[in-house]
């Protein structure tokens, strides 16, 4: 089996093969940190937790950068709105974002890298583009000129010609070409501003991720990332900027997931149509935002509804019951059944590595594990035991570990919030009579303690309070 990956550059599926054997250099371009981030996210995050899991489940050892964009008009915007300073406002959104991503079982990234932390490299990247001709100087802005890149536009397979100004590129008549995109943008008053030659300013958007990727993981990388929102013009000016300065070819698989569409439209904060990471989470558990992400290719679009939710919901309960323990009957399973269940586990082993190396199939990966479930569910009906059961066990935990879910540790985790629950819920309601009374204190004593012991209370905006278990 020979794994596949599905590149943007290319429009086609390729053969994977790295730069150096055995490593995996990924970047994935991660959020804007102005606001709360919603499910939409979320998906993008899981897509690439889940790639990365099965490289390093293939024996890869996966170098995986991540960055967060903390200076940004709409981080500036937000922050004057909220009368706060912005490096503290985008600083609590990242904060707030890594502790979705615990919740959500996915791998932290070996970098998380700031675009405030890469100014000396973003100001040299610009400096040698301008002496080698690829960018210019106007009023302390500079500008890259997209005419000089012969190859601008193949990633998006769009014409120069054909261009209009879309999203994130003014127009501006002082640019040589209406495309020229910003690399540096002078100060503006009351906005965070750095010294370069070119005067006081700040970097455009595009140049950051090409600093941070240059400062982390080199000239070239294996894999780029990130939703499919971002190839034009994010990606494509990453393209150029980056193989105008080096000459080389920046990444060798382009790889961007679908968005995430609620009512038939992409989730996005400027809509207003989004669903937080954290509402979600408050009423669903986390594998099950994960399963919605597994049960659809990773590059076409996701419906989110109740009735997904809900489906998923299912879906994950039927899981989790192949983990039920083997039951006592008078009749024991045949050595035939024994056997059925065996060529289903090779089956599933099979069919699963098959899947995923197929582009990361993990429609078709979970395909082949619902019928794993479905055979351990009968068997153990048929009064198969705890030896043989536990050896299909097994084979599931390891394929559904590789896909992040946490099915097992969950059944725990509910087993522990059965048993505990009706003391948590008394101190609930003391807390609440507590905070009626205005004995704040004691209250917020309640609170910290059942913190020291992993359970998480969150007072809610109708005056209510639900509770959880740490991740």
């Amino acid at each position: 089996m020979t794994l596949q990956i599905y590149n943007t550059l290319t429009r086609q599926k390729e053969v994977f093969e790295t730069l150096r054997p055995d490593q995996v250099s990924m970047y994935v371009c991660g959020p804007t940190v102005y606001a709360k981030a919603h499910v939409g996210h979320a998906m993008s995050v899981l897509v690439f937790d889940i790639i990365r899991r099965f490289l390093e489940y293939r024996g890869y050892t996966v170098y995986h950068v991540t960055n967060y964009t903390d200076v940004d008009d709409k981080i500036i915007q937000r922050a004057n709105q909220e009368g706060v300073d912005s490096f503290s406002l985008a600083e609590r959104y990242a904060h707030e974002f890594d502790q979705h991503l615990k919740e959500l079982n996915v791998l932290p990234a070996m970098v998380k890298p700031r675009a405030t932390q890469t100014m000396g490299k973003i100001v040299e990247i610009i400096q040698k583009l301008i002496t080698r001709g690829f960018a210019y100087e106007v009023e302390g802005d500079v500008y890259f000129r997209v005419q000089k890149d012969d190859d601008y536009g193949k990633l998006s397979r769009r014409r120069l010609e054909d261009m209009q100004a879309g999203a994130r590129i003014d127009v501006d008549d002082r640019k040589e070409h209406p495309m020229d995109f910003a690399l540096w943008k002078a100060a503006k008053p009351d906005e965070p501003a750095w010294d370069s030659p070119w005067g006081k300013g700040r970097p455009g958007w595009h140049i950051e991720c090409s600093a941070m990727n240059l400062v982390h993981l080199g000239e070239q990388i294996d894999i780029h990332g990130g939703g499919n929102d971002l190839i034009f013009p994010h990606h494509e000016n990453e393209i150029a900027q980056t193989e105008c300065l080096t000459g080389k070819a920046f990444a060798r698989y382009w790889v961007h997931n679908g968005m995430l569409q609620l009512s038939g439209e992409k989730m996005s904060k400027s809509l207003g149509n989004l669903v937080t990471i954290e509402d979600f989470l408050r009423d669903n558990d986390a594998d099950v935002l994960r399963l919605m992400v597994l049960n659809s290719s990773y590059r076409n679009p996701l419906t989110f509804n109740d009735e997904v939710i809900s489906a998923n919901k299912r879906a994950l309960e039927r899981m989790r019951s192949a983990f039920n323990p083997a039951e006592l009957v008078e009749v024991p399973i045949s050595d035939e059944a024994i056997q059925t269940l065996r060529a289903q586990m090779e089956a599933t082993k099979q069919g699963f590595l098959e899947s995923m190396d197929d582009d990361f199939n993990t429609a078709g990966a979970l395909g082949h594990i619902f019928e794993l479930v479905r055979s351990i569910n009968q068997a153990r009906d048929q009064g198969i035991d705890a030896g043989n059961l536990e050896q299909a066990q097994s084979l599931l935990r390891e394929v559904s570990n590789i896909l992040g879910l946490r099915l097992q540790e969950a059944i725990t985790r509910e087993s522990c919030q059965e048993d505990i629950g009706p003391y948590v819920d008394l101190l609930i309601e003391i807390r609440l009579e507590l905070r009626k009374q205005k004995l704040w204190q004691l209250s917020d004593k309640i609170r910290d303690r059942l913190k020291d012991i992993g359970v998480i209370l969150e007072d809610r905006k109708d005056g209510s309070t639900t509770w959880k278990l740490e991740s």
